[in-house]
């Protein structure tokens, strides 16, 4: 895969958002509602973990990869956020959660519970659901990390954020809990 653009200017307040989608400037307002300091960098579409790593490299962060999942049934879905470079066994989490399948779960229940597209699937998309359809796991080496990177629900902008502040300050507004697992 070529390099993506990832633009040298990064910002720690909201941007200009008249050429950004509405759902991002959203992530910005309930961010500064939150008091929740970020930095920020625009870059050229990343749907990938190797597309982000010139992202990461840019804002001093590890890659952190987002999946969304979800049972056999199509009845419960999770967002699982682990380190970038780390291996995903379905098989392994599935024991881990006493579920006997779980498989990637559909662009349209992305979509439906949390506002989101393929590529742009963040911590921050938990936001959009409102009645707590999707279950947060994390694996336990992220929560050791002292920044997150996340896109504000779109995947041409990336987010440096606190860790503690995801997990004290935003999950706490939005209601979600989490489950750490080990993988």
């Amino acid at each position: 895969m070529s390099e993506i653009y990832v633009s040298k200017e990064h910002f720690t307040a909201k941007p200009d958002c008249s050429g950004r989608t509405d759902k991002e400037a959203r992530v910005y307002n309930l961010l500064d509602q939150l008091h929740i300091p970020y930095e920020g960098v625009d870059h050229d579409v990343a749907p990938t973990i190797e597309a982000c790593r010139a992202v990461e490299e840019e804002l001093g962060i590890l890659p952190c990869k987002n999946l969304f999942l979800r049972n056999r049934q199509k009845t419960t879905f999770f967002l699982l956020l682990m380190p970038g470079e780390k291996k995903f066994f379905t098989k392994d989490l599935s024991a881990q959660l006493g579920i006997s399948r779980l498989s990637f779960a559909e662009p349209e229940f992305m979509e439906q519970y949390l506002g989101l597209t393929p590529g742009s699937v963040s911590v921050l998309g938990l936001m959009n659901d409102k009645d707590w359809y999707v279950d947060l796991l994390v694996d336990k080496e992220l929560l050791d990390q002292e920044y997150m990177g996340c896109h504000p629900c779109m995947n041409t902008t990336s987010l440096k954020i606190k860790t503690g502040d995801i997990f004290k300050k935003f999950l706490k507004y939005t209601g979600h809990r989490y489950r750490v697992v080990s993988l």
